[in-house]
């Protein structure tokens, strides 16, 4: 019997706040008509990142500079008994900030919604399996040094979601597997970024409201609940934050996604100086999306830092948190704490522009280091200390925390490290 006619394709996942883009395929396709996929269509030219792009803007009508692509999954085969063809599928995963699309002929009907609703509708061959192949997870949020804490708080909560989805579809599991399942997935999260305080303070919400039972099919529908008031309570932190400085030469360092949005949104726009922010440099790319959104941006190395605030008429430092402690001391990205004392020398208040879930309910903090090479890749035996974060007191904020509740003074932190320890009485 011959071999099957290999045809190489692509399966696209676009993402926005947490949900997928699914469309019902329409009778005029050749293929799997009436049933739910990604946007999808054939590899050209044997190039599958040019191919999601086109397959993108031809079923959407969104163009390059509307999509981020954010992973590009193992391919894999798929054979179809009804047809000759074995399908060779490049998964991919795209993110994009709107919603507004516009469907083709090959599509009847289109939704966002969240992944596991995959499990649950009749779809194109394997649909689950190229999802997976793109999803977050455990591994990447180990691994991601690039974004903060709020990010890869929803990830996480996105990877709670999927998990319970599987666990909630599978016939094979009973409710105490399913539920020593879970409990493990969540016990890896948490592992896997001890020192986001968002992250552990977003997964231990969904669990406490998930008891006493924890049935996978109610921690996927909180899990996914959290994903929106979530993306929320960051929004609102950021608009607080974007009040406050509004048409004002503000100062900030490394990447905060509330940071960022503050700056984009604040109107009279505000003048930013932005420091390089090594070890990483992620300074540099939202110096370039600050520049894009249309702010006056300058760019300094961390070493000018603290010239700049005494030569400079900065009005505000204006600076993320990875982790509150319940203090109202503030762990962040090595280099504020410089920062912070540069900006009390002269005279400028520090702002820091986060959501309240980032405060920690333990004054522990759990260190985080850079590679090595990172901060020296030379022949010679040198000893490298590179941390990732530094803990700034909380004296030093003296401008208050800018969060979803308002503005919050250090000693104001306090009870809601209180509130927030009450969520972990669901173990």
């Amino acid at each position: 019997m011959p071999e099957p006619t290999e045809t190489p394709v692509v399966t696209v996942f676009l993402r926005n706040q947490g949900e997928v883009l699914l469309l019902r395929r329409s009778a005029d396709v050749d293929s799997y008509p009436g049933q739910w996929g990604g946007v999808a269509g054939h590899v050209e030219d044997a190039d599958p990142v040019a191919s999601a792009l086109n397959e993108i803007e031809e079923e959407t009508r969104l163009r390059e500079q509307d999509v981020t692509q954010v992973r590009q999954g193992t391919s894999f085969t798929v054979d179809d008994e009804e047809r000759d063809p074995r399908w060779v599928v490049h998964p991919f995963l795209f993110d994009t900030e709107t919603r507004s699309i516009e469907t083709n002929w090959e599509t009847d009907e289109s939704e966002w919604v969240s992944p596991t609703t995959i499990l649950r509708r009749d779809t194109v061959p394997d649909l689950w399996t190229s999802y997976r192949r793109v999803a977050p997870s455990i591994i990447g949020l180990t691994d991601d040094t690039t974004h903060g804490s709020a990010r890869l708080s929803i990830r996480a909560l996105e990877v709670l979601r999927d998990r319970a989805g599987m666990l909630a579809t599978s016939e094979a599991s009973t409710i105490e597997d399913a539920r020593a399942r879970l409990v493990d997935t969540v016990q890896r999260l948490l592992d896997a970024r001890p020192s986001m305080a968002a992250l552990a303070n977003r997964i231990h919400r969904v669990m406490s409201a998930s008891r006493p039972e924890l049935v996978p099919e109610t921690v996927e529908i909180n899990a996914h609940e959290a994903i929106h008031d979530a993306l929320r309570a960051d929004a609102d932190a950021a608009e607080h934050a974007a009040a406050q400085v509004q048409d004002r030469h503000v100062l900030t360092l490394s990447r905060s996604g509330t940071v960022l949005e503050a700056l984009c949104r604040t109107d009279p726009l505000p003048t930013v100086t932005i420091a390089v922010s090594e070890p990483g440099g992620e300074g540099i790319g939202v110096a370039e999306r600050l520049v894009d959104a249309g702010l006056d941006v300058t760019l300094i190395p961390d070493t000018a830092l603290a010239r700049r605030l005494d030569e400079t008429s900065i009005d505000a430092v204006l600076v993320g948190a990875d982790t509150v402690l319940p203090s109202g001391a503030v762990v962040n990205k090595v280099g504020t704490r410089g920062t912070a004392l540069a900006a009390e020398r002269a005279g400028v208040p520090l702002h820091v522009a986060c959501a309240a879930d980032k405060i920690s309910v333990s004054e522990e903090t759990a260190d985080e280091s850079v590679r090595e090479r990172a901060v020296y890749d030379g022949p010679k035996d040198l000893a490298v200390w590179a941390p990732r974060f530094d803990t700034t007191p909380a004296g030093l904020v003296t401008g208050g925390f800018f969060t979803e509740r308002g503005t919050l003074s250090p000693n104001e932190v306090g009870a809601v490290a209180d509130e927030l320890a009450g969520l972990r009485g669901w173990t």
